[in-house]
């Protein structure tokens, strides 16, 4: 769908006919349970009423109507109870049972506007679909003086598929002040999720001030300033400057969960252990059991892992809290009395992920551990560092949850877990009975590269929106009772700014939220490339930053013979790919691709360009044909 205009909405929307199924015209993400379009517009007043319920905490869904409207120019005023106001914001007096706690109805029709649920959380959610049919320069972030809002007259009955809908932003790799923190839960809110996890610790950095711990945010928090592609980095010396990073205060802590809450979001912490601790360890050796660790640095980038064998990796520095030394677990008991009083949510994230074997297997306090507890391997060490850690967890009052390697050497009945190596380990934890977020690196990792390499910062994997879409948090074989729900992460290794973080997040973050909200039945990629589309024009007015890698094809190279071969795949219908070997940036008068390229036998280049019609809506993709070749499979 090309981008829309305030005026081709409307005529659109006034040439709506009878009660019908939801028209393209209409584009809501999470799709709702049901839509259906109404005859006629509503069109809002220039004194708009807003009727709100008598002594119920609405959180920021009054104030949230208020900005967009406002910005208008037209005025907004609250009216206690509900009847003749512009728009109607009910709770339920008697309950509707399909709604359950998130939940809403909403009506609009020529005269007025209702929103009912049965809980605030439903109302807040039902305003973000009604801004939704309004026209994409309601999200402007400048004044609109005199522009008048319409939406099509429909019915629609919604409410979640699951409990858990979250998204992971990592602090770690690079810090985000408390502004764009909020910022990000803004836009979260937009699309219904109600879980940010928040990645406090790590190599990198460790985010959280801990009071009886100063080091932690006096060393920890802070390292020496690099720039350019992570993991690619020369190690910092002794008397460089460690002047890059930050911390949360308890205050800045205590005033993010607040500003979420209002939005109807929780935070889950996670302190990462017993690997991923080198800002830690930095700030108190002691923390560790291999000699040499009073000189460790807080990681700014440097190779500190060899991958080429697989998983666990080979860890070239140790970066785990030693479990054989009591020193951690009375460190860790401080960590989580202070996390504990500074989130309400009832889990902690305590990571448990990616924790290297090499040290351990050689340290002698590990093995006079292992003969003392009678452990075999070494997942079973890790194990006994996890039991411990869920009783500390346990005495604060708080349950424990995970990456899915916890599961290994064994994990008790209460502990929850994130399954993000595949969607197997999250079936079996649901087998047996723990409760389980999905968040499968093949659907979920939006750090992951969203177009061809020659557009975007270069990693080792890709994840284009068409795959995330095909989400199912419930995959086959799992119990659902135990599938509390899914989340995307960004890691931020290569995240250095807000600007980006929007960038990987949009519009992958459009397909999660509407695989973890809307009915399975309901989830249809045509449909939803449409709609994102429309979307990108709601970003635009925002100034949300998304990536339009949508427009860009895939590219895949096989070799017959001598001759190498190049076949270009769009991800959405409708596009015209052209493209050029003569060093020429190509338009729409260049030869247009109609079958694989065989690339010439001296050419240096290929470069491709995307249109709609006459409209140039790709990026340039330029590509070396030595880059080429070597894709060839």
């Amino acid at each position: 769908m090309n981008r829309l205009s305030l005026t081709i909405f409307a005529v659109a929307f006034s040439l709506l006919g009878t009660a019908q199924p939801s028209s393209p015209s209409i584009a809501l993400i999470p799709e709702p349970v049901s839509v259906t379009v109404q005859q006629g517009v509503f069109i809002l007043p220039q004194n708009v009423t807003v009727g709100v319920p008598e002594k119920a905490d609405l959180g920021h869904t009054y104030a949230l109507l208020k900005d967009r409207i406002a910005n208008t120019g037209a005025t907004v005023q609250e009216q206690k109870g509900n009847g003749k106001a512009s728009i109607n914001l009910v709770l339920n007096k008697s309950a509707d049972n399909r709604l359950g706690d998130e939940g809403y109805t909403l009506s609009v029709t020529p005269d007025q506007v209702t929103v009912k649920a049965n809980k605030p959380a439903g109302l807040f959610y039902g305003v973000q679909t009604f801004l939704q049919l309004l026209p994409p320069q309601i999200e402007s972030v400048e004044r609109i003086d005199g522009l008048r809002l319409q939406a099509p007259a429909v019915e629609i009955v919604d409410y979640p598929k699951l409990g858990w809908r979250g998204l992971m932003l990592d602090v770690s790799r690079h810090f985000f002040t408390v502004d764009e923190v909020k910022k990000y839960i803004d836009n979260m809110s937009r699309f219904k999720y109600n879980m940010f996890h928040f990645h406090l610790t790590d190599d990198e950095g460790w985010r959280l001030q801990i009071k009886s711990l100063p080091k932690l945010t006096e060393i920890g928090a802070w390292r020496a300033n690099k720039v350019g592609l992570f993991n690619t980095f020369t190690p910092p010396a002794p008397d460089e400057p460690k002047s890059y990073g930050g911390y949360y205060t308890h205050e800045d802590i205590r005033e993010l969960v607040a500003y979420a809450k209002a939005r109807f979001i929780n935070i889950i912490p996670e302190i990462d252990v017993p690997g991923h601790s080198l800002a830690a360890i930095a700030s108190y050796p002691e923390l560790s059991c291999t000699e040499g660790a009073d000189k460790y640095q807080v990681r700014s980038g440097e190779p500190i892992m060899d991958w080429s064998h697989g998983a666990p990796p080979i860890a070239l520095i140790d970066n785990t809290l030693c479990p054989a030394n009591e020193k951690v677990y009375g460190f860790l008991d401080k960590v989580m009395t202070e996390v504990a009083q500074l989130f309400p949510f009832p889990y902690i994230h305590v990571g448990g992920d990616e924790a290297p074997h090499n040290f351990w297997e050689k340290n002698p306090q590990v093995q006079a551990l292992m003969k003392k507890e009678k452990l075999k391997t070494i997942p079973q060490v890790q194990a006994y560092f996890e039991r411990r850690l869920e009783k500390i967890v346990n005495a604060k009052g708080k349950k424990l949850m995970g990456w899915d390697e916890i599961l290994e050497g064994g994990i008790s009945p209460t502990a929850a877990l994130m399954s993000w190596r595949g969607e197997q380990h999250g079936i079996e934890a649901s087998k047996s009975k723990h409760y389980v977020v999905m968040s499968p690196t093949q659907f979920a990792y939006i750090d992951y590269m969203q177009g061809d390499v020659s557009t975007e910062v270069p990693i080792y994997a890709s994840l284009r929106l068409s795959q995330t879409y095909k989400f199912n948090p419930i995959p086959e074989g799992a119990n659902a009772k135990y599938i509390l729900g899914g989340q995307a992460n960004l890691w931020t290794e290569n995240v250095y700014t807000m600007r980006q973080a929007e960038y990987m997040t949009w519009p992958r973050g459009l397909a999660i939220a509407e695989s973890v909200w809307s009915p399975l039945d309901k989830k249809d990629w045509n449909k939803f490339a449409v709609k994102t589309e429309a979307f990108f024009n709601r970003f635009d007015a925002a100034e949300i930053k998304y990536s339009p890698a949508i427009y860009d094809p895939a590219v895949s190279v096989a070799k017959k013979g001598d001759a190498y071969l190049v076949t270009l795949t769009p991800e959405i219908e409708g596009l015209d790919i052209y493209t050029s070997f003569d060093n020429s940036a190509p338009d729409r008068f260049y030869p247009k691709y109609k079958e694989p390229l065989q690339i010439p036998k001296d050419a240096d280049e290929l470069r491709i360009i995307s249109y709609k019609g006459k409209k140039e809506i790709g990026r340039q993709m330029t590509i070396k044909v030595t880059d080429l070749k070597k894709r060839a499979k």
